[in-house]
């Protein structure tokens, strides 16, 4: 399945916030979202996701206007994964998994055995699937995170939108979840994400736009898209992106020389 959106215009009622921009996704492809906050990031996601109607231009899914998909087949085939949050109400992780099979019960519906078993193999394909009857509030944030990660893959999507999934994670849990997202897309689901962490778009990502003001400043192949030049018209801070020695892999080191010293930024002497 095929999303696109071209000379994308978004925001609120009296309230623009981003203007000509063009995406695509394809079957089994992760696309990197990199930006600032405030950048629109989130305006976008909910407006690729229909939650919000496009201010102009138009979004696609395999080649049909996304204002002819109603909410109900919109579900069907498109799932959101949150950044993880606390929760406030004590349900297990296997019934988390389960409210993803929402999308595909009737009015009054109750989940089936065959819905059980959907969530299930949410779970076990996250390696999770031992935690199903912890309660969702007590897990650790990476636990959270794949939990729900695992609800959006119970509605059987075949793109998934992630809101920064590695937020306020420990470094190994991004590199599980990071690990997850790849193995998602061999699966042929196509993966739309949000990051604050260039490295994550060079580790993870087939593609990588970059979100400034609500405009595109770049996009395309992450090697091509990441450098020191875009990342300081993106941020605004001096980073060199260099080449691991032996490998073809590149990584970001700040360029700590560029920023100010702390007593030029708060008076404090060194």
């Amino acid at each position: 399945m095929k999303l696109v959106a071209c000379g994308l215009a978004f925001g609120y009622a009296g309230e623009p916030i981003g203007w000509d921009v063009d995406l695509a996704l394809e079957d089994g492809e992760v696309l990197c979202l990199l930006g600032p906050n405030g950048s629109g990031k989130t305006t976008l996601f909910k407006t690729l996701l229909g939650l919000l109607k496009a201010q102009g231009g138009e979004i696609t899914l395999d080649g049909v206007p996304l204002a002819h998909w109603s909410r109900w087949q919109l579900a069907q085939v498109m799932a959101y994964v949150p950044q993880a949050a606390a929760g406030y109400f004590p349900f297990t992780v296997l019934e988390t998994g389960l409210m993803g099979r929402t999308a595909r019960l009737g009015l009054f519906a109750i989940p089936s055995h065959r819905d059980r078993l959907a969530a299930e193999a949410a779970l076990t394909a996250l390696g999770i699937n031992n935690l199903q009857n912890h309660i969702f509030t007590r897990l650790s944030g990476g636990q959270r995170q794949l939990t729900l990660i695992a609800r959006a893959l119970a509605q059987e999507p075949r793109i998934l939108v992630m809101d920064e999934p590695t937020a306020s994670l420990d470094f190994g849990n991004q590199i599980r979840v990071l690990d997850h997202i790849r193995a998602l897309a061999r699966r042929n689901i196509g993966i739309v994400l949000a990051t604050h962490d260039p490295d994550h778009a060079l580790t993870c990502a087939d593609r990588v736009a970059l979100l400034r003001q609500g405009r595109l400043i770049g996009y395309g192949p992450p090697a091509d898209a990441i450098t020191s030049a875009s990342l300081w018209a993106l941020y605004g801070v001096a980073v060199d992106v260099v080449t691991l020695p032996g490998s073809q892999r590149k990584i970001c080191a700040p360029g700590l020389s560029a920023i100010p010293p702390v007593s030029r930024l708060t008076g404090v002497t060194r």
